[in-house]
């Protein structure tokens, strides 16, 4: 059973600056509030699941070690809470992952395996090695622990203001979207929760649409929205507690980015900056409401940022 409030309790941490846009707001004529997941030693939102996991799973025991797969950010979140709770740690990541959140996984002390084609074939390889070795596998998408660690960024979120017409939330793996939906609703019954993927990786807005796992190819430079086969557990969630779902181009997201730059000052990554390519495209049903953008991690390579302000 899925308990955000008892995932608060557990990881016990100050809330994330949420902070009132006013560029923003001025220019897309309505209450614009960021939600900055981007201040943590990892520079994303990833730590609240995997530690909130690792700490709800214990139990009073500690795992004699876990493995997760990742295109980087979960992977820098799991080796970051095991790293604070003294576990070893292994992380499986796609050939030709991030570098950068691959040197800060390194830094953490976990020990990465580079291996498959995509996350998918990582994650197939990192699950036999889980299984093979005897230890605690950290799925970012099957996971009831990692929903509630993120589900408690949508508390402090609902905590903190009055009103919540829509919440525009990245979502690669479905289970920041999923909590985030779930903890609004429960205080502000009539917000909107709309997911957001990349048109190069659209495999969890077509399943919720479809009502189905729907797999998809992923080739995107959103490398934290990708997702080419959809975990069940989070589309379940993802289906029952989220409004809808929409994918922007890579084009939408490196703008997004820019401006996010310029009308919030604050650096994200393309995957960080998709709630406000959204936002942008929903422009006109935006107007004189109050709405939440998600700016989950700044973990951006410098190629990506010289394409970012280019």
């Amino acid at each position: 059973m899925i308990d955000i409030a008892a995932a608060a309790k557990r990881l016990a941490s100050q809330p994330t600056p949420l902070v009132r846009a006013l560029l923003l707001s001025r220019e897309l004529d309505c209450d614009v509030w960021v939600k900055n997941e981007t201040v943590s030693p990892i520079a994303s939102f990833k730590w609240r699941g995997a530690l909130n996991d690792l700490l709800r799973g214990a139990a009073g025991s500690q795992p004699a070690g876990v493995v997760t797969s990742s295109t980087g950010n979960h992977g820098q979140g799991v080796a970051w809470a095991a790293r604070v709770t003294g576990v070893p740690a292994h992380i499986f990541l796609p050939l030709g992952a991030n570098p950068i959140k691959r040197a800060k996984i390194a830094l953490l002390g976990a020990t990465i395996h580079d291996t498959g084609h995509d996350l998918d074939a990582a994650k197939e390889e990192a699950i036999a090695f889980a299984q093979r070795e005897g230890l605690r596998f950290i799925d970012d998408g099957e996971s009831e622990g990692v929903i509630e660690g993120a589900g408690t960024i949508g508390l402090e979120i609902a905590n903190a203001l009055e009103r919540i017409d829509i919440v525009f939330v990245p979502v690669g793996g479905g289970s920041l979207a999923s909590g985030i939906a779930m903890a609004v609703k429960q205080r502000h019954p009539n917000a909107r929760v709309i997911a957001v993927q990349s048109t190069g990786s659209p495999a969890m807005v077509e399943s919720f649409h479809a009502r189905k796992a729907i797999e998809r190819p992923a080739q995107t430079i959103a490398d934290g929205l990708i997702c080419r086969v959809p975990a069940q557990l989070a589309l379940d969630a993802l289906v029952q507690h989220v409004d809808d779902a929409i994918t922007v181009t890579d084009e939408e997201l490196l703008s997004a980015a820019r401006q996010m730059v310029l009308g919030a000052h604050l650096l994200v990554e393309p995957s960080g900056a998709a709630s406000l390519a959204a936002a942008l495209r929903y422009r006109g049903e935006v107007q004189g409401k109050t709405i939440v953008l998600i700016a989950t991690g700044s973990n951006v390579t410098e190629e990506v940022f010289a394409r970012m302000h280019a």
